[in-house]
């Protein structure tokens, strides 16, 4: 049997501030505020509430980025939609090195994957608690961009 999907939305999040707590026995933590964004597809669109919201980012001795991200979401029609979602980013260390100085960069000479879930007690939405979904993802210079995908 394959595994098939379909799109969900397209997530765009602003993270102006990263608190970093350098170097812990777990590797290299920063803490990143998301402080809005916005998600449209066909079947819902909306904004990404202020707060709370953030990335608990952990940087591994192997390079990999670990993502552990909780964030709210507002329909368009006014239903709350918490979404988390752990995720992975690596790439080629000149690669990373742009990224983090905030040079645009080819998402295609990096890794980054994202497995969101979600959780809402809104009627209309409750088809969102029943699904897992997969995501690719780019970080532009204003934030990170993912296509959501829900996984039939």
């Amino acid at each position: 049997m394959t595994i098939g999907t379909r799109p969900l939305f397209e997530l765009r999040l602003q993270v102006p501030q990263i608190a970093d707590l350098g170097d812990t026995p777990y590797g290299r933590r920063r803490i990143a505020t998301v402080t809005g964004g916005s998600f449209a597809g066909e079947r819902l669109r909306g904004s990404v509430e202020p707060a709370p919201g953030g990335d608990w980012l952990l940087q591994r001795s192997d390079g990999v980025l670990v993502l552990d991200v909780r964030i709210l979401l507002r329909t368009d029609d006014g239903a709350l939609v918490q979404m988390a979602y752990r995720g992975l980013r690596h790439g080629p260390p000149e690669v990373m090195a742009r990224l983090a100085a905030g040079d645009a960069v080819d998402p295609a000479s990096y890794y980054f994957r994202i497995t969101p879930v979600f959780e809402t007690s809104h009627p209309g939405y409750q088809w969102l608690n029943r699904l897992l979904a997969v995501g690719t993802g780019r970080r532009d210079p204003g934030g990170p961009v993912y296509e959501v995908d829900e996984v039939l």
